[in-house]
């Protein structure tokens, strides 16, 4: 009984989690129709409730070692999009979903854009540290080239999140929230 009722609690986790990226992600394709203040106000709004789910997620988290598992790359994923590691919401719902396959066709699309020249070289970069710092938390082995190039072109926001633990000590908890204290300033 208790095991469907955290199915349950996870698989609602997971919609509010999509349901949260998916209103990022929404809202960065409509950025050329808003004005300047609505998508901030919007978009920090937006913040604001992946910040209130991820204190649910680590008090949860804190209060049932069952869900550590299940709830762990959630947190995380809420954590890279609270602190802006990560500004890509494609990329945030790929590593949320641990979906190491679509996050490497992603890095080739990104690839073959850039080669093709349909986006710049800042955002090729920007998007590729994205995406290997995703699959590097996940546990997919990156090459040499993939390696030097994360190293290369890492933000501090990038280094902070994949410097973040996986396990549930304090450690984890304390980057979590100075991540938030950061976004929210």
């Amino acid at each position: 009984h208790g095991a469907q009722e955290t199915d349950k609690l996870r698989k609602n986790m997971e919609e509010q989690l999509n349901r949260l990226l998916m209103q990022l992600q929404d809202l960065e394709e409509l950025k050329a129709d808003l004005d300047e203040d609505e998508y901030n106000s919007t978009r920090d709004d937006t913040l604001q409730q992946m910040a209130e789910f991820e204190a649910s997620l680590n008090k949860m988290i804190s209060g049932n070692m069952t869900l550590v598992n299940s709830l762990g790359s959630m947190r995380m994923a809420m954590q890279a999009a609270v602190s802006q590691a990560f500004k890509t919401p494609e990329v945030i719902k790929l590593f949320a979903n641990k979906q190491t396959p679509a996050l490497r066709r992603r890095l080739a699309d990104l690839d073959r854009e850039h080669k093709l020249k349909n986006i710049s070289k800042e955002t090729f970069q920007t998007q590729a540290v994205e995406v290997l710092a995703a699959l590097k938390k996940l546990g997919d082995k990156l090459s040499d080239e993939e390696a030097s190039f994360l190293a290369q072109h890492m933000n501090s926001q990038v280094a902070q999140f994949e410097a973040a633990g996986e396990n549930v000590g304090g450690d984890v908890m304390s980057v979590a929230a100075s991540q938030i204290k950061q976004a929210q300033s």
